[in-house]
């Protein structure tokens, strides 16, 4: 039942993206960046004031450490999806630009159709039985499992203030820590079929940034001559 009302939320989630995107491109992209610029931030001050406690007051708070673990996973998981919708993960692609343009872009749909194949096999993999293959399990099953078991995070515990009112546990549910997981890799995919689009209509080359290394080359090559001058 939790895994039923999870996919149901993730095809929500990916439908309202998709007409927002449309109506809104720039507003959600925004968005996006706020949110990764919201988790960054909140990593770094994490961090400086954990520091700051350990080594100026001898103390700490608990849980800090689990915190931005977890926030460093939101970052990753939620960030992978938006690089593939801006093209900034990194990538070769000496042997690809040296392919006849047909064939390059046949070979960069395939690459976006393998980053969407990946993301669906993480999300669940027990569709491949239909394929003959005997694999199962995936995201979705590893949160529906925590979401039943209600099983509460090792360190990470709500504020009394804010716990007692509300009549909640103390220790944060592994399922909310966890959402992410399913999600990130839903929008991963939900970005990679996009790019496969745009790649066929001949609206952007690849789905990666292979070139970034030349480019970098290409700026900074006076650099040395500089110096030694």
């Amino acid at each position: 039942m939790a895994a039923t009302g999870l996919y149901i939320f993730m095809a929500v989630l990916i439908a309202l993206l998709f007409l927002a995107e449309r109506r809104w491109p720039e507003a959600v992209t925004r968005l996006e960046e706020n949110v990764l610029a919201t988790l960054l931030a909140l990593i770094t001050i994490i961090s400086f004031v954990q520091v700051i406690m350990r080594y100026g007051f001898n103390t700490s708070f608990n849980g800090a450490l689990e915190l931005t673990r977890i926030l460093f996973a939101w970052l990753i998981l939620f960030g992978m999806s938006y690089g593939v919708k801006m093209g900034t993960h990194l990538g070769v692609d000496a042997f690809i630009r040296m392919l006849p343009a047909k064939a390059m872009r046949a070979v960069a749909i395939f690459g976006a159709g393998a980053t969407f194949l990946y993301a669906a096999m993480l999300i669940s993999v027990d569709w491949a039985q239909v394929f003959g293959a005997s694999s199962k399990g995936g995201a979705v099953v590893y949160w529906s499992k925590m979401y039943q078991l209600q099983l509460g995070l090792e360190d990470l515990k709500y504020p009394a203030w804010f716990s007692e009112p509300l009549g909640l546990e103390e220790r944060v549910k592994r399922w909310i820590a966890y959402l992410i997981l399913p999600v990130g890799l839903s929008l991963l995919g939900f970005r990679a079929l996009q790019a496969m689009v745009h790649i066929a209509r001949g609206e952007r080359e690849l789905i990666i940034a292979g070139h970034e290394a030349e480019d970098l080359v290409a700026e900074n090559k006076n650099v040395l001559k500089g110096e030694d001058a």
